[in-house]
This record gives C-alpha cells, sequence and structure tokens, in this order.
C-alpha cells in the first residue's frame, strides 16, 4: 500500500501546497496574524470607526462659541454725490442654553463610538473565522488531493497486477477491466480534488492576503471556550459584538428622543460683535455691542412634534432589534455547540472505521493472492478505506472550524485571546487624539 503524508490534521504538516519545504510551513496562527493585519474589510471598517469618532467633536462644538468675519466694499450714488461704504466686522456667538440638546447631541455621539467598536470587533471576529475556514479548507483540499493521488497510485498497481496475471492465465479480461475502470474513475477524482484545491488557494489569498506556502498544524482551540452550553451562552450574551452593538444602539435611539423633545424648549445664546464702517456718508465708525437672545418655538406646524413621535418609534425598533440580537446570538451558539459535538463523535467514529478498513483491505488482498477473493472484493475495499480517510480529513476539518465558530459565538475571537503575534489595533486610541480637538484639518496619522 502507499505511504500516507501522515494522519489526522497532520495530514497539512509537510504536505506543500505550492512544493515549498515544510520547515517554511504557515501555521494557522501566522494566516490569522496576516488577516489581522492586511485585510481589506477589517481596515476599512477601522477606517468607519475613525470617521465615527469624529461624530463626538462635531457634537461637543455645540459647547463652544463661534467666531465669524465679515466685511464689504462699494460705491453708492445718491443725488450725484458718490458714496463707498466699506466695513469689517466681528462676532461671536456663545451659546448659554440649547434645551440640553448639546448634552444628549454628544451623549449620542458616544454611544455611537461603542457600538461602532462592537461592529469593528463583529468584523474582526467576521474576518478571523473567514480565515480560519479559508486556511482549513485548503487543508482539507490539499489532504484529500493527497489521498485521492494515493488511491491512483493504488489502483495503478492493481491494473499492473491484473494485467501481469492475464498475461499467465490466473486473471481473466473481466478483472483488467474492472481495474482499469476503477483506475479512470480514481483519475477523475484526482481531477476534481485538483480543481478544489485551486479554488481553496483563490479564497485564501483573498482573506489572508498572500499566496499560500506549505501549511503547517492547526489544532482546535476548545481550551479557550466556555465549559459548559449554559456558560457558553451566558458569555454570548455578555461579549457578543452584535448584542453589545444593540444595546448601544438603543441608547443612541433613547437620546435622540432627549435631543428631538429638546427642540421644544426656549435656547439662550449671548452674542458679541465689533465691526468698523466707513464712507456710507453718514455716521460711521467703530461700533461693539453685546446681546443676550432668548428665542421660545410655540408652533412649528406640528413638525417638531412628529419628530419626536418619530423617534419614540425608532427607539422601539432598536430594542427590538436588541431581542433579535440576544435570540440570534443564543441559536448561533446553541447550534454551534452542537456542531462541535457531533464533530468530536465524527472523528472518533471515522478513526475507528479507517483503522478497521486498514485491516480489511489487507485481508482481502491475502484473500485474493490465494483465489479466496474476487478483485472486485479489493477495489471495493480499497474504496471503502478511501472514503474512510477522506471523511476522517473531513471530521477533523470541521472540528477546528466549529471550535473556532464556538469562540466567534461567544464573542471571544479575537487578535488578544488568540495571542496572535501581531500590533494590535487600538480604536481608543485615535479617539483619544480627536476627542478634545478644536481644529486642524490634518487626521492623527497625518494626512
Amino acid at each position: 500500500m502507499p505511504p500516507r503524508c501522515g494522519r489526522a490534521m497532520a495530514l497539512a504538516i509537510g504536505c506543500s501546497v505550492l512544493g515549498i519545504h515544510a520547515a517554511d510551513a504557515e501555521t494557522l496562527a501566522q494566516a490569522l496574524a496576516s488577516a489581522y493585519a492586511d485585510n481589506p474589510t477589517l481596515n476599512a471598517q477601522r477606517a468607519s470607526l475613525r470617521a465615527t469618532d469624529e461624530g463626538v467633536p462635531q457634537a461637543l462644538s455645540g459647547y463652544r462659541p463661534t467666531v465669524a468675519a465679515a466685511a464689504s466694499a462699494g460705491a453708492t450714488d445718491s443725488r450725484g454725490t458718490t458714496f463707498y461704504p466699506r466695513g469689517v466686522s466681528l462676532t461671536v456667538t456663545q451659546p448659554l442654553f440649547a434645551g440640553f440638546r448639546t448634552l444628549n447631541g454628544t451623549k449620542i455621539a458616544e454611544a455611537a463610538v461603542l457600538a461602532g467598536r462592537e461592529a469593528l470587533r463583529n468584523t474582526e471576529q467576521t474576518t478571523l473565522l473567514a480565515a480560519t475556514q479559508a486556511f482549513m479548507d485548503l487543508v482539507e483540499a490539499q489532504a484529500t488531493l493527497n489521498l485521492q493521488k494515493q488511491n491512483v497510485a493504488f489502483l495503478s498497481q492493481q491494473v499492473k497486477t491484473a494485467q501481469d496475471k492475464l498475461n499467465v492465465g490466473t486473471a481473466t479480461r473481466t478483472d483488467l477491466a474492472m481495474t482499469s475502470a476503477s483506475l479512470a474513475a480514481g483519475q477523475a477524482s484526482v481531477d476534481s480534488a485538483v480543481a478544489a484545491l485551486n479554488t481553496a488557494i483563490a479564497v485564501y489569498e483573498q482573506v489572508i492576503g498572500h499566496r499560500p506556502r506549505a501549511l503547517g498544524a492547526a489544532k482546535p482551540i476548545e481550551r479557550l471556550l466556555s465549559k459548559s452550553l449554559n456558560a457558553a451562552l451566558d458569555d454570548a450574551m455578555n461579549y457578543h459584538p452584535a448584542v453589545l452593538a444593540a444595546s448601544y444602539n438603543v441608547d443612541v435611539a433613547d437620546f435622540n428622543v432627549k435631543v428631538e423633545e429638546g427642540a421644544l424648549l426656549p435656547t439662550v445664546s449671548l452674542q458679541g460683535s465689533v465691526s468698523d464702517n466707513e464712507g456710507s456718508g453718514s455716521a460711521g465708525g467703530n461700533t461693539a455691542s453685546a446681546v443676550v437672545s432668548l428665542n421660545v418655538p410655540i408652533f412649528s406646524g406640528g413638525a417638531l412634534s412628529s419628530k419626536v413621535r418619530q423617534a419614540k418609534e425608532t427607539l422601539d425598533q432598536e430594542r427590538i432589534q436588541l431581542d433579535v440580537a440576544r435570540d440570534q446570538v443564543r441559536e448561533q451558539a446553541i447550534s454551534e455547540w452542537g456542531v462541535l459535538d457531533a464533530a468530536r463523535a465524527q472523528i472518533v467514529a471515522a478513526d475507528s472505521e479507517v483503522n478497521a478498513q486498514n485491516l480489511v483491505l489487507s485481508g482481502v488482498i491475502e484473500q485474493q493472492q490465494v483465489g479466496q477473493a474476487t478483485t472486485l472484493d479489493v477495489l471495493t475495499a480499497q474504496q471503502t478505506l478511501l472514503s474512510a480517510r477522506v471523511a476522517l480529513v473531513t471530521a477533523q476539518h470541521n472540528r477546528v472550524v466549529a471550535s473556532y465558530t464556538l469562540l466567534a459565538d461567544i464573542g471571544r475571537l479575537d487578535a488578544e485571546t488568540l495571542g496572535l503575534s501581531v500590533t494590535m489595533y487600538d480604536p481608543v486610541e485615535h479617539y483619544t487624539q480627536v476627542r478634545d480637538k478644536w481644529g486642524g484639518l490634518r487626521t492623527p496619522d497625518g494626512r
């Protein structure tokens, strides 16, 4: 029988995808680190959060004064006399009270930032999970291709044996035809496995960010998972970014109701101005003023009341969305817990079947040599063993993916928890840099 390239997920170790030596094998952790640093979807979400951060200084600007300068110059003819009026002015307006809209608007912006951070965490989880899936799919595709090639090598030997026996009269043309047909089918399976491998390579490059090299070991991460299903559900409710983002969106909608209600309250502002006007033909010169303005809304045609009602309905919608997010996360955690349990059981069953079918094939070959088994018996035993080996590879693939998926379902699939060797992106850093900025057009990174 042809030798195998390892067992279990070790099928990936030393089995080069692109012909690179196994010493340069890329581990799953390294692939995840590359995806964390280079995945464009994740980087785009980081940029989106940085844009959301700017909502806070925009909201805080409602507490600050605004300064405006104006200048004018022209010509006026009056009864044959031409005047050349010109002037400059400077106006400073300081809001004093805005119906608590600035306060609540700032709370909206801050809650939106927190929701944005959870959306970024969710994208990070999605990216790392997609990278895990891409890595394991490539491992599975390579291992399956190896098994199909081993099958072709075995069938080629059977065709040669059948031909030799036919030449000496101890086999029939039927035996040769059966082995040749099995070899043709096996070669077709190799071609299909090559196509699947090429597809897996393309997905890997798209998600991870570079062409795959030889792939190293990949193991489940069950040590990072909750100890029981109930604990997993509790963790999911407390840590999953989709649930936390939905809860922050409720806060955004709640504060927005207060902002719209604040539009019904009076506003007070202080405005100071200085001006210099000349050449108008009348008294000019320097003037200065300071005025406190009170604006009391009385009737707005129903628009303000409608906005308050609309905001309350949006708040109800966000509360329902929070319940939906909790239900979805709960369902995902329960489902994936079952998938992981099933994968463990499938590995045990498939491993036992591989061991048994190895013995069966060896026994059938020995029986064929003494005339107690037919060529068809050998081919059937070989195909059963091949199916068992492929099933084992698939089960091991499913166990690794399920463990990472369950870690995502409880909200813990991130670079820090996985201990990836990569520079961590800190969303708080940019927020701190821009929160209290009063001006400047350049972003903190110099753009």
